[in-house]
């Protein structure tokens, strides 16, 4: 698996974007939606940041930062590393792993084609593990 292109494991259907103006509830709920741990940010079809989860407890909770008002502009990593289709997964996640962040863009030509993430390692079978384990206590929650 680490010797795949990242282009054969990262994710396309889960790619979210959106425009640096909007707040912060806005893409929070977007990323609720999708199901997804990070938004990249583009402005005329170019990656100008990135905010995820991790972004929201750091930049935002930790700062008092007002969701409804502050914008993905003033709380997102600007310029973030990117990396190209064709590199191999195992070094996306030797990148992600001595810089300390679990989401890299994959851009090709210019332009945002998908999102690595460090959950593109776990195996299908395992992701779908943990996925009917989550389920699972989800179920038991309600019943209590």
């Amino acid at each position: 698996m680490f010797s795949h292109r990242v282009r054969d494991v990262m994710e396309r259907k889960k790619l979210l974007t959106a425009p640096p103006e909007i707040t912060v509830s806005e893409a929070a709920k977007l990323m609720a939606n999708r199901k997804v741990g990070a938004v990249m940010i583009v402005d005329r079809e170019s990656l100008v940041g990135i905010f995820t989860e991790r972004d929201v407890v750091t930049r935002v909770i930790a700062r008092d930062c007002d969701v409804r008002t502050t914008r993905l502009a003033d709380v997102m990593t600007a310029e973030p590393q990117t990396i190209d289709p064709d590199k191999s997964f195992g070094y996306a996640l030797l990148m992600m792993q001595e810089n300390g962040f679990r989401h890299v863009p994959v851009v090709e030509n210019g332009k945002v084609i998908g999102m690595v993430s460090v959950r593109n390692a776990l195996d299908p079978e395992l992701e779908e593990f943990v996925a009917e384990s989550q389920r699972r206590k989800q179920i038991l929650r309600e019943r209590d």
